[in-house]
């Protein structure tokens, strides 16, 4: 591993103007990262990586870095780029296993971060380091939010989550309340009450999104977000149909295939899967069928109807009348994104929401309600990891500097 990880370091270029920073969402120095590592400053690259980053160890593996730094590396113009995500994996998780620093002194104030997904635990660390007190309510039983239910084992190992959990909140002084709703027994008025003096929203998207069509209440659909949460409490049979082509719907299938599905075909509505080049290779490497142009127009017990569609070069579709087709299967996932939960903006005065139902929030993460911040994919949507890491810093600072002019008006 060490000596496959230095052969992809001693092929940076070290390039005056580095293309692989400008494509990373975060900016990470990835130049600076690989000279640390060659000068045998391992720990020195693990803590600018950290401090930059502080769920580096989680984008070195599920990052869509074809995209990114590797897809933006000069090398790779003409042959394979530098492997950014392996030196980064190995500098993250080798370093994190030494970090062991305590919480900073408490400056007396309480925030409160209400979701434990990439958002909310960005929030809650870069607070702590300003030595705010900070709790987390998650309404499952462990933190993590789409990272730890809606990624895949073989993506992101749940050793991975435990170790931030363990290392980056709790030996920093953070209290988590698992299994906790805002918006049901415990309100945001309440929060506000208890004198937590800014409060963070980051309970990203769970509610799957339907096709509303005839049959997907009978008992053979599921949805894909549901099965990525507990795919062993699923019985899918060896015939599996999956409805979507993104990067979600390859999650699902390639977990039902090592769940022990033996036929799935993911079907899409365009004549290319959503899903990035890498994922998608891998599907079709673990025997993944695919079929296009194909709108489900009903769901059966036993398979579902699609129509052909014809895609015109501007993406518009058409559908081919007469060319509706049964595709028997065992069970049918419907894989086709996500909105948000509603229960705590209904339950909260002043929060406006868009016509998706998505909290609004300024640059910055300012609501429409005083005191109360957001960021992550209940703000924009379905994103990657990487991009709610990112905006969350800028969120961080724009909480900090909120409950500082607090303190300035408290002194007045």
């Amino acid at each position: 591993m060490a000596l496959h990880v230095m052969d992809e370091a001693n092929r940076c270029l070290q390039c005056k103007v580095p293309l692989c920073r400008t494509g990373c969402p975060i900016n990470t120095n990835i130049p600076l990262a690989i000279k640390l590592l060659k000068e045998n400053q391992l720990n020195e690259a693990g803590k600018m990586l950290f401090e930059n980053n502080p769920l580096t160890t989680v984008c070195s593996l599920v990052c869509n870095h074809e995209k990114q730094c590797e897809g933006h590396c000069v090398l790779g113009k003409k042959g394979a780029p530098v492997h950014f995500s392996t030196i980064e994996n190995y500098i993250s998780s080798t370093y994190a296993n030494m970090m062991t620093e305590g919480p900073k002194p408490s400056n007396g104030q309480r925030v409160a971060i209400i979701g434990s997904g990439p958002a909310g635990i960005t929030i809650a660390i870069i607070l702590a380091r300003y030595g705010y007190q900070v709790t987390i309510f998650e309404g499952k039983d462990k933190i993590g939010g789409v990272l730890r239910y809606g990624i895949p084992e073989f993506r992101l190992p749940k050793s991975v989550l435990d170790d931030i959990e363990y290392r980056h909140l709790e030996l920093k002084g953070i209290r988590i309340r698992p299994n906790t709703m805002i918006g049901g027994a415990i309100t945001i008025e309440d929060l506000f009450r208890d004198g937590y003096k800014s409060i963070f929203v980051g309970t990203g998207v769970w509610k799957p999104n339907s096709l509303h069509i005839k049959g997907e209440t009978f008992g053979n659909v599921h949805f894909g977000i549901n099965y990525l949460n507990n795919p062993d409490s699923y019985k899918l049979g060896s015939k599996v149909i999956v409805i979507g082509a993104g990067n979600a719907a390859m999650d699902v299938a390639r977990t039902a295939i090592r769940k022990g599905v033996r036929n799935l075909t993911c079907f899409s509505i365009t004549k290319k899967v959503a899903a990035s080049e890498y994922e998608f290779s891998y599907a079709q490497l673990e025997g993944v069928n695919f079929e296009y142009n194909k709108k489900p127009v009903e769901i059966k017990d036993d398979g579902v109807v699609f129509m052909d569609v014809n895609e015109a070069e501007d993406g518009t579709l058409t559908e081919i009348e007469g060319s509706e087709t049964f595709y028997p299967s065992d069970s049918v996932i419907i894989s086709i994104s996500q909105g948000p939960q509603t229960r705590l903006m209904q339950s909260t005065k002043g929060l406006d929401t868009n016509n998706k139902g998505l909290l609004e929030a300024d640059e910055t993460g300012h609501t429409s309600r005083p005191g109360i911040f957001a960021s992550g994919d209940v703000v924009a949507g379905a994103r990657t990891v990487v991009e709610a890491v990112a905006h969350s810093k800028i969120v961080a600072e724009s909480m900090h500097e909120y409950m500082q002019s607090l303190n300035n008006l408290e002194e007045d």
